[in-house]
């Protein structure tokens, strides 16, 4: 049995060449030359996201028609987002996330995903207190 088929028995898939490279894994030697721009699909924001400078979480569960996202936040408590949406434009891969929940009355976050460092970039506005910060947040 191949490889590829012993990790579909397990429900693994295999890494798609522009993830392994953006890891440091090296590309079989036989493989095809990657996609212009490492181009990802949206499906790529499905995880645990963390943002390292306090604990603050996004689970991404799935991605529905027209990039609606199927995310909740968590500070540590839950909260719903009132929008959770992804966009692709080329190559750039962005998620916009609304909260309306628990005191935050209008904070939004609005990343890029950099496909590099497998990471969410991007600036988080607290309404509350009118000021926007640089955010990271990376996968869990």
């Amino acid at each position: 049995m191949s490889i590829s088929g012993i990790l579909r028995l397990f429900g693994l898939a295999l890494i798609p060449i522009g993830a392994a490279m953006a890891q440091g894994l090296a590309p079989a030697k036989d493989a095809a030359a990657p996609v212009a721009a490492a181009k990802v699909g949206i499906d790529v924001l499905k995880g645990i996201w963390v943002r390292p400078d306090g604990g603050y979480t996004i689970v991404i569960r799935g991605v529905g028609p027209g990039g609606k996202l199927d995310a909740m936040y968590f500070n540590p408590n839950q909260l719903p987002f009132a929008k959770a949406q992804a966009s692709q434009d080329g190559a750039t891969l962005r998620a916009f996330f609304e909260l309306t929940a628990g005191g935050y009355g209008g904070s939004t976050y609005e990343l890029t995903y950099d496909a590099a460092s497998d990471r969410l970039k991007g600036i988080y506005y607290q309404a509350v207190a009118k000021r926007k910060f640089e955010v990271v947040f990376t996968r869990k």
